[in-house]
């Protein structure tokens, strides 16, 4: 089974990366810079690394050079942005198979891997009207069966009935006690794994952290009653990543979907400039979309904000245009970037220009046409 790394300062990006190796059946290992990268090459061998070109401490390039001189002789293929595709032709020189504009879409990173891989891409199934089908348990070359979450809890009921409120697509395992989930663990790959807190004669916390060196890029979430303490930010503190309550509410399953299986293309991170994604779903789902955006854009600004960058670009152009939404997310952020000190520059069409210039808060911000314009700005 190929081994990739991914090296870049970007946990969306890595993010990204990590779920379509993982759905190609490929071990994934992560550094957050070059220094990382040299230190993740001396441990383990790698068939492939996916490397950003900027990066704190040592950046792309930098981490190139040091794996040359070393003679390290492992395939690259190099992330980069369009302001910065004139460096690739240095490092073209230096000795990297390829290279990638972000932002990019899934299938250009699958197929650019596959390529330098020399693999052929995996074949799907096709539906009815003829669009390929998401493949049900698929298998890794290892002959482990991927599925997307694994739901712990010694009550049988409890993962038939999550499996009625997500797509049919989402792929739900079940293990009614400690050592049936830790078999699973060993036999399968999972995306996100459930761990009832009230399982009889079970450490929940200490099966989540046996479970976690078993399942290394799996999410773990505590499924938990409601109650009047602050539940979420208790089992946050045992490590869980995040909590679904019981019983299960469709708005905070869907929440769970957008967050763990769209987000990487609701918002997509690439130095200081931020690109909303296109919203997808159902009308009744807009506000929800808009919601997680608005969150998911606020944590963005403060890593860059922490980068010490002084702007924050944030592209609109492929987020819908909604009269009542599209405003108070232009105000939220702008509130938002002036608390962490970087200007605001918005990138958007003719129609959502029109629309901000009717409110006070956002008439007389400047609104580009494109990155390229923003940039020069």
């Amino acid at each position: 089974m190929p081994r990739v790394l991914t090296v870049d300062d970007s946990k969306a990006i890595r993010t990204i990366v990590s779920k379509q190796m993982l759905d190609l059946g490929f071990e994934i290992d992560e550094a957050e810079d070059g220094v990382q990268g040299l230190a993740k090459l001396e441990e383990l061998t790698f068939d492939l690394v996916i490397l950003d070109v900027t990066m704190p401490n040592l950046d792309g390039p930098g981490m190139l050079a040091k794996m040359r001189d070393a003679g390290n002789k492992t395939p690259v293929l190099m992330l980069t942005s369009e302001s910065k595709r004139s460096i690739m032709v240095d490092v073209m020189k230096a000795g990297i198979e390829d290279y990638i504009l972000k932002p990019f879409k899934p299938e250009e990173l699958r197929a650019k891997v596959l390529k330098v891989l020399k693999i052929a891409a995996p074949s799907m199934p096709v539906t009815m009207g003829g669009e390929p089908a998401m493949p049900q348990g698929r298998m890794d070359p290892t002959g482990k069966q991927f599925i997307d979450i694994l739901v712990i809890d010694d009550m049988e009921n409890v993962h038939k009935k999550l499996k009625t409120l997500v797509p049919p697509h989402v792929t739900v395992g079940a293990a009614l006690s400690a050592a049936s989930a830790l078999q699973a663990c060993r036999e399968k790959v999972f995306r996100v794994v459930f761990i009832d807190t009230d399982i009889p004669d079970v450490n929940s916390a200490a099966l989540m952290n046996q479970l976690r060196s078993l399942q290394q890029h799996a999410a773990f979430l505590a499924l938990a009653l409601r109650s009047a303490n602050d539940v979420q930010k208790e089992m946050q503190a045992l490590g869980f990543d995040d909590v679904i309550f019981k019983p299960f509410d469709k708005d905070n399953i869907d929440d769970f979907l957008i967050r763990f299986f769209n987000d990487q293309d609701l918002v997509v991170a690439e130095d200081n400039l931020l690109r909303i994604g296109a919203f997808a779903g159902k009308d009744d789902r807009i506000d929800k979309y808009f919601t997680r955006v608005s969150k998911l854009l606020e944590e963005q600004i403060e890593k860059i904000a922490a980068a010490c960058h002084d702007q924050v670009i944030i592209d609109l152009t492929n987020s819908p245009l909604k009269p009542d939404r599209t405003p108070r997310l232009v105000i939220d952020l702008k509130k938002e970037a002036q608390k962490r000190g970087v200007e605001l520059k918005l990138v958007a069409g003719a129609d959502h220009s029109a629309l901000l210039k009717k409110f006070d808060e956002t008439a007389k911000m400047t609104v580009c046409g494109s990155v390229h314009e923003a940039r020069a700005a």
